[in-house]
């Protein structure tokens, strides 16, 4: 089995501002896993606040020895054996079990989202992420997202409702809203969500700070409208901690380490009764086809990678109806471009 990986720089359209850092693009790592004649693909990205960078992915790869593996993999082996090489990076780890299922996927002929039994025609909307910008930014990102059924918007600064209502002017497609920990008091919060229930939000992700657990669940009893842990919801053994605090959580794959343990918190979430929102950082198309193949199972989606970046190196996925179409070709149905 030989695994390749190279850094890549992923350029955003636009500068990516939310409540406590900017920036104009993302670090990526791209990774290629070889083994009888099929390549599979996976990708690390590695946006701020996670910690990760090209010299943390190469220094954990550099560690890393799959010759043990066998096919058909076993995923839980694979994670454990991650784990085992170091705590955290869950970026690289991601890069790892994508790419290990998509060449699955080709080895046995089938596509990545029939191993976790999604429903193509359950696909749910994606949104599209507005940063937080001027007025003018904004009604040029709106229009430039129409093929979008829904808008998702960055806040937690002091300007928030008048971003709400610039968006406003323009459209009245449902949003999404994103404080990303931006808010620090708990009554303004929760007059804050009364006030974007008008506006007609479906739902708040990571009002307050991941640490600050009784004012996210003071206000999450409170609220008309969804409240959904994102940066408090990393990994597997977050999911449990996260009743009683959200109505709902954000699983992302760079947070997971990867479709298999993505899919585990997806699932324990919904024993739980805790509703699943499916997002992404900064990413090509080979992390958008990886949670397009979850995306079914989850009540919402915010897969726009391909929308906000300049130079994915991959075909965008086929887009109708505001959804991504998942397709029949084995493994994750990635493209190069």
């Amino acid at each position: 089995m030989k695994i390749s990986y190279k850094p890549f720089e992923l350029n955003l359209k636009h500068p990516f501002t939310i409540a406590k850092f900017s920036r104009t693009s993302t670090p990526i790592m791209l990774m290629e896993i070889s083994h009888e004649g099929y390549t599979g693909y996976g990708e690390a990205s590695m946006v701020p606040y996670m910690g990760e960078n090209i010299e943390s992915a190469t220094a954990f790869m550099a560690k890393v020895d799959l010759s043990w593996l066998k096919a058909p993999f076993d995923f839980d082996e694979v994670i454990a054996y991650l784990d085992s090489i170091a705590p955290g990076n869950p970026n690289i780890k991601a890069a790892v079990d994508i790419a290990l299922h998509d060449l699955r996927g080709k080895i046995e002929q089938k596509p990545c989202y029939q191993y976790f039994g999604s429903d193509p025609s359950k696909m749910p909307p994606t949104s599209y992420t507005l940063g937080i910008d001027t007025p003018e930014v904004l009604l040029q990102k709106i229009k430039e997202g129409e093929n979008c059924h829904i808008i998702k918007v960055k806040l937690g600064r002091d300007n928030d409702k008048e971003l709400i209502n610039t968006i406003r002017s323009a459209t009245d497609k449902p949003l999404y809203v994103d404080a990303n920990q931006g808010w620090t008091d708990k009554q303004q919060g929760l007059d804050m969500v009364h006030w974007l229930h008008e506006q007609g939000v479906v739902l708040i992700e990571q009002p307050m700070a991941k640490d600050d657990i009784d004012s996210n669940a003071w206000i999450t009893e409170r609220s008309p409208i969804a409240i959904v842990g994102d940066e408090s919801v990393q990994r597997f053994a977050d999911v449990e901690k996260a009743q009683g605090v959200y109505h709902a959580i954000n699983m992302k794959l760079m947070k997971s380490a990867g479709m298999h343990e993505g899919y585990r918190m997806i699932m324990k979430a919904k024993e739980l009764g805790l509703k699943t929102m499916i997002g992404c950082m900064s990413e090509t198309s080979c992390g958008t086809l990886a949670a397009a193949a979850l995306a079914p199972l989850c009540d919402w989606a915010d897969l726009d990678g391909p929308f906000l970046t300049s130079n994915n190196p991959y075909r965008d996925p086929e887009f109708k109806d505001g959804k991504w179409v998942l397709s029949d070709l084995a493994g994750l149905g990635l493209i190069k471009s």
